[in-house]
């Protein structure tokens, strides 16, 4: 919902419900958070975690039952800094002519783990021109995702293979037409180049009905909690 790299502004503020773990009445650390805000811009952002009686939903959600996790990430790795943002009218720095930069680049040390930013099957894993070693995922619907310049791929990854949100299948590099280790990340829905900073990117799917009333009773408890802090 935020990009804590990108988004955080002067008096933006938080509050978190976690465990603090004991034994025998000795603190032996903290544990999970149980439920956030968190006051961006002046917009308040509430999660509340919900593991379900039977185990099979253990996850963030809003307190309307909405979930807080996107099918795909915004940014694939820990970056430093936006070296170049998607731009159909860029000068190419190596080429020195204008090329639209249909993704943008991450600068970030050689060697950064690169994760999946969604679900999805391996399309390609290989050299490919400009983009040095490259991974392309087809995540369904039509979406693909381009990871670029990779210093090397995730062991084992191969075409076909199945891959979950934040795996590993790489890590930063400068390979192919590239001036300094980063990443070049691509998003195309239908073969056409999307804003990977900007595209609306689709959310989980909600609470199914029948855990609405038990998620209800739980949340309502740390929301509680949330308001008292």
């Amino acid at each position: 919902k935020i990009d804590f790299a990108l988004e955080i502004q002067p008096g933006d503020r938080f509050s978190i419900v976690y465990e603090q773990k004991f034994r025998d009445g000795q603190f032996i650390g903290d544990g999970r958070i149980l439920a956030a805000d968190f006051v961006n811009e002046g917009t308040t952002y509430r999660a509340v975690y919900y593991q379900s009686t039977d185990g099979k939903i253990a996850d963030y959600f809003a307190p309307d039952g909405r979930s807080m996790r996107r099918q795909f990430l915004r940014a694939p790795l820990d970056f430093t800094r936006i070296s170049s943002n998607f731009n159909p009218s860029r000068r190419h720095p190596i080429l020195n002519r204008i090329r639209a930069h249909k993704g943008v680049d991450y600068a970030a040390g050689t060697g950064t783990v690169i994760k999946a930013a969604g679900d999805g099957r391996v399309n390609f894993v290989g050299m490919q021109g400009g983009y040095g070693r490259v991974v392309i995922l087809d995540h369904g619907a039509g979406i693909t995702t381009l990871y670029g310049h990779m210093s090397r791929f995730a062991s084992s990854l191969k075409r076909n293979q199945r891959v979950r949100q934040g795996e590993t299948i790489g890590y930063v590099g400068m390979s192919g037409a590239a001036t300094g280790p980063h990443l070049h990340y691509e998003y195309r829905i239908n073969g056409v180049h999307k804003n990977p900073r900007t595209v609306p990117l689709p959310e989980a799917g909600p609470i199914p009905p029948q855990y609405m009333a038990e998620f209800q009773t739980r949340s309502d408890s740390m929301l509680t909690e949330l308001d008292r802090a």
